[in-house]
């Protein structure tokens, strides 16, 4: 009987497991561009043409390898413009049986496939390094899941800079050498742009005409196949990597990619593997090519944070998607659509991430997040924020570092201390604090940074939860040292702004 095999627009790997399931002689594969994944949130019309040029390559690759690909184009007028009517419709096409499918990354996904009319075997996603089973072992019975021991399993399980049952340069990890400030550089290595094709072309003027989302879809300077991700790849060893570990958490006016990688869009839709891109870190680092600094600093952002959320979130399920726990109800304010605004470090992030789909994770993490984290925005309008706006936003690692990592809705899961810093961590990493209309030295007034005033707010609000945490009591013996009147100064400054927020002023 013939199956149709079901392969997602992030899952562009011929190894991927329902295509190695398959029998090539009698099923078929059942490709989809469709609305209803398209707007499931208004995903970043960049996003979106790299998804859908990226699958035209890919099932044109299938096809010359013998496959028998059923491929529904997003102007297809028989196209049911949802994955399951399009399942439904190629079923009843070739008489299929069966439906093969590898785990989506998304649980909306998961339950529209279990809600087919069609049996479907759903098999694991085998392309990340730790299993779903072998992530819940290791969690089951620990009181923390905390990425370090689990970053460290890995390292010994893949041998990745272990020198035997030791790790490479005798410790496992070297941030005292890295996440420094960054100066200006001309000659800084900017990443490749790869010009459209006339595939990429046709995805763009479709795209420009049935996604009116925020974000701007020109210039389109991503690869769309392997052979673009393989040269993205070798492009950041050679002239980027050497740098990556001491610039990994730098900000800079105009410097958009500094010396980060940006191949993280091809690694998330199946173009590149984690482990052939830890090995060419890695044996750029053994060949003397690069610090072991900076390797380690690579290689543990893939084997260990990667792997680490993609396994909290298969572990916690769809109910993750739901938690709140510091009970933030905020809307997102308007500067996160482009809205105007006079804090510099917004600004830059949310206008490159307008711009090119694209910020780097100090950007995300400390700067839109932080912003979002202090003000009280509710995390499941953050999430879907991230899920839109960024190339690279999948569910299963958007939704950990969002709601976990950044905005500590999970309660503590993913971090022992919320991410929040005022506006010196911004100043000392950045030099936005330069030209931003707030002065981050000042700590109340009209003058005074956002940050600062929101920090302690924050604070304040949330003692009874964190008062007790040891990383934080510290900044509440600082608190409760300052004059009383300075304190009420700080926390009427820090209301004002909310109420601006809430009226859609701005800030």
């Amino acid at each position: 009987m013939v199956r149709l095999v079901l392969v997602l627009g992030d899952q562009l790997t011929p190894e991927v497991a329902a295509l190695r399931a398959a029998d090539k002689a009698r099923d078929v594969v059942v490709m989809a561009e469709v609305m209803g994944e398209g707007t499931s949130v208004p995903h970043h019309p960049q996003k979106i043409a790299l998804i859908l040029a990226a699958m035209r390559k890919f099932a044109a690759g299938l096809a010359a390898d013998g496959w028998r690909v059923a491929y529904s184009r997003l102007d297809d007028p028989e196209n049911t413009q949802s994955l399951s009517g399009e399942l439904v419709r190629r079923a009843s096409e070739f008489g299929a049986g069966e439906v093969l499918a590898t785990k989506p990354g998304e649980w909306r996904v998961l339950r529209d496939l279990e809600a087919l009319p069609l049996p479907v075997r759903v098999l694991g996603d085998d392309r990340f390094l730790c299993s779903e089973a072998e992530f819940a072992a290791w969690a089951k019975g620990r009181k923390q899941l905390r990425m370090e021991w689990f970053y460290r399993e890995m390292r010994r399980k893949t041998g990745l800079l272990m020198e035997g049952d030791q790790p490479a340069g005798g410790q496992w990890n070297f941030d005292h050498d890295n996440r420094r400030p960054a100066k200006s550089d001309l000659l800084r290595a900017r990443p490749r742009d790869f010009a459209p094709d006339a595939v990429v072309e046709e995805v763009l003027a479709l795209v420009g005409a049935r996604f009116p989302h925020f974000g701007r879809l020109r210039p389109f300077r991503w690869a769309t196949d392997r052979a673009g991700a393989l040269e993205a790849l070798r492009d950041f060893v050679a002239e980027r990597l050497p740098r990556f570990g001491e610039e990994q958490d730098a900000m800079l006016e105009g410097e958009v990619f500094l010396s980060h990688a940006v191949i993280s869009p091809y690694l998330n839709i199946g173009l590149l593997s984690p482990m052939e891109v830890c090995r060419a870190v890695e044996d750029a680092w053994r060949a003397g090519r690069v610090p072991i600094q900076a390797a380690e600093g690579f290689i543990r952002q893939v084997l260990g944070w990667r792997e680490y959320v993609r396994g909290i979130w298969a572990l916690e399920g769809p109910s993750y998607l739901e938690r709140n726990a510091l009970a933030h109800r905020r809307a997102l304010p308007g500067v996160y659509w482009g809205g105007e605004t006079g804090m510099a470090c917004m600004k830059a992030a949310v206008g490159q991430t307008r711009d090119l789909g694209y910020a780097h994770h100090i950007q995300r993490l400390m700067v839109t997040g932080n912003f979002a984290l202090l003000a009280g925005v509710d995390p499941a309008a953050v999430h879907e924020w991230y899920l839109s706006v960024y190339v690279d936003a999948f569910e299963w690692v958007e939704a950990p570092n969002t709601l976990g990592m950044s905005q500590f809705a999970d309660g503590g899961l993913l971090g022992s201390k919320p991410y929040v810093s005022s506006g010196a961590y911004i100043a000392r990493m950045s030099d936005h604090c330069a030209g931003c209309r707030y002065r981050v030295k000042e700590k109340v007034g009209e003058r005074a940074c956002p940050f600062n005033m929101l920090y302690w707010h924050f604070l304040v609000r949330h003692r009874e939860r964190f008062r007790a945490n040891p990383r934080m009591a510290q900044m509440y013996r600082v608190w409760d040292g300052m004059a009383e009147g300075h304190r009420e100064a700080v926390l009427a400054g820090a209301e004002a702004l909310l109420a601006r927020l809430d009226a859609g002023a701005v800030v």
